[in-house]
Formats: C-alpha cells, sequence, structure tokens
C-alpha cells in the first residue's frame, strides 16, 4: 500500500511572521518541543527556520537575539512536498537536497504540515535508532 505525506506529516505546523525576534522563536521551540517554525507572510510561504539555523545564522555571529528577525536566520530556498505525494518522494527530497525537515505545500503553495526525518524514521522502520529516539517522548 502506498503511503502518502499527509499520513506522518505534522499537520497545523507552528508559523512567525519574518519580523518576529529569533529569542521569540526560541521560546516557541522550547515551549512547544519542536525543532522547526515555518516562517510565513499571510499564507504564503517565506522560509524555515530550525533551531540549528538560529544559533549558526544568529547566536554564532553575536546577534542579538531580542533584535534579529527571524527572516534573517531562516532558510529560504526551500524544497516543498504535497500531502498527496508518496513518502518515497519526500525521502527523495531530502537526500537530494540534504535537509532534514521539508514543508507540505497544497496546491496554491500554503502550507499545510511539515514532514520530518523522524516522521520518515518511525513510519518506514519504528525499530531503527532513528526511529526509536523519534517516538520516545523528550525528558524535561
Amino acid at each position: 500500500m502506498t503511503q502518502h505525506v499527509r499520513d506522518v506529516m505534522t499537520t497545523d505546523p507552528a508559523t512567525v511572521e519574518p519580523q518576529t525576534s529569533v529569542q521569540a522563536v526560541a521560546r516557541m521551540m522550547r515551549d512547544e518541543d519542536i525543532g522547526a517554525v515555518l516562517v510565513t507572510e499571510g499564507e504564503r510561504l517565506r522560509g524555515l527556520v530550525s533551531d540549528r539555523d538560529l544559533v549558526i545564522r544568529a547566536m554564532a555571529e553575536g546577534s542579538d537575539p531580542d533584535r534579529t528577525t527571524v527572516a534573517e536566520a531562516c532558510s529560504e530556498d526551500l524544497v516543498t512536498v504535497g500531502p498527496d505525494d508518496d513518502l518515497i518522494v519526500a525521502v527523495r527530497v531530502m537526500r537530494e537536497h540534504s535537509v532534514r525537515r521539508v514543508p507540505v505545500v497544497d496546491r496554491e503553495s500554503h502550507p499545510v504540515g511539515i514532514v520530518s526525518i523522524g516522521d520518515l524514521a518511525i513510519e518506514r522502520d519504528p525499530d531503527s535508532a532513528l526511529g526509536d529516539i523519534s517516538s520516545t517522548p523528550p525528558n524535561r
């Protein structure tokens, strides 16, 4: 049976506007226990910011986290998949572009979800180390 991205993606992804401070996004990630947030302008997907982006593009550069906007730290050259794409398409996109998370967009390019390498690991091989780690709730 063919599985689709919609079967494993996280629906209703966290989103922020481009002018949001990286500090506010970092707090959101902490509070919601997530590693990536979509950057949107209205219904338009503008970028994706990961916890790694915050560290590499903002903190490591010595930027003021209250004054640095997420637009300055996000990845804007995005690859996306659709909710009706086969999972193999998401795997191929991640491999070809060396990314761990891919926004899921509808036919009008509006963000509807996000799929991560952990989501795919849980679905394709739940007994693998990555599948096991991805399905375990974090310790707080």
